[in-house]
């Protein structure tokens, strides 16, 4: 396979047996891409926490310096003078009962959602769709708010929320191949930075186990756990 191929050669051009620092795996997943369009730059790290316990469970959000690089689709379910708070603001779609009706229909034309506190109540009857994608609304990650236009332009100049997984890993993206190195590399250290923040107290031992960074197509390129630890210590 033509793509097969073109991952192997890019496998090439990375040290699989190296631990990089964090600038270095940085300009190695440019020098490895390959894919035809502007791939988006994702960090992946694990942790040292048990997410079937209910207070090790890390999420949150950052607000990264220079963006996502990605264009954001913006969903805010408001009512009244909430709800044109949202439109001025700029999300772009806003409302009640109607919109929950079409997403029961199958409509997920959007990528993030905000809900006013006295909305919660209609959006739970959606919580089974939303929720597995990660786009229900959560007060942990500030998208439950009555301030609506700071949350929307919080969500404009780039902020991400992140949940780890069952497995102990959270994803992040933090920018596009297009970005410039040093770019990238100041929306990483946010992320790690906010990550540490939250380290659970009942999590013992090693909190930053492991992590890496990739292109959306591309190899994964493994980081130096101990700098990184030593970079973010809490």
């Amino acid at each position: 396979m033509k793509a097969g191929k073109k991952y192997e050669q890019a496998k090439e051009k990375i040290d699989q047996t190296k631990r990089y620092d964090l600038e270095e795996a940085l300009v190695a997943v440019r020098e490895a891409a390959y894919a035809k369009f502007d791939e988006s730059v994702d960090i992946a790290v694990k942790l040292g926490v048990n997410p079937k316990k209910s207070d090790q469970v890390v999420r949150g959000s950052v607000v990264l310096p220079h963006g996502t690089g990605k264009k954001v689709k913006i969903l805010a379910f408001a009512k009244g003078d909430k709800e044109k708070e949202a439109l001025e603001a700029g999300v772009d779609y806003a409302g009640g009962e109607e919109l929950i009706e079409k997403i029961k229909g199958g409509w997920l034309d959007f990528d993030r959602v905000i809900a006013t506190p006295d909305m919660m109540g209609s959006v739970g009857k959606v919580g089974k769709i939303l929720g597995p994608r990660g786009l229900m609304p959560n007060p942990k990650t500030g998208t439950v708010t009555f301030d609506i236009a700071q949350v929307v332009n919080d969500i404009k100049k780039g902020k991400i929320d992140f949940r780890v997984d069952k497995t102990g890993i959270v994803h992040a993206a933090i920018g596009k191949l297009s970005f410039i190195t040093e770019n990238l590399k100041e929306n990483a250290v946010a992320f790690l930075e906010t990550l540490v923040r939250l380290k659970p107290t009942s999590s013992k031992g090693q909190y930053i186990k492991g992590v890496a960074v990739s292109s959306t197509m591309g190899i994964g390129i493994r980081l130096d756990p101990v700098k990184i630890r030593n970079a973010f210590r809490k």
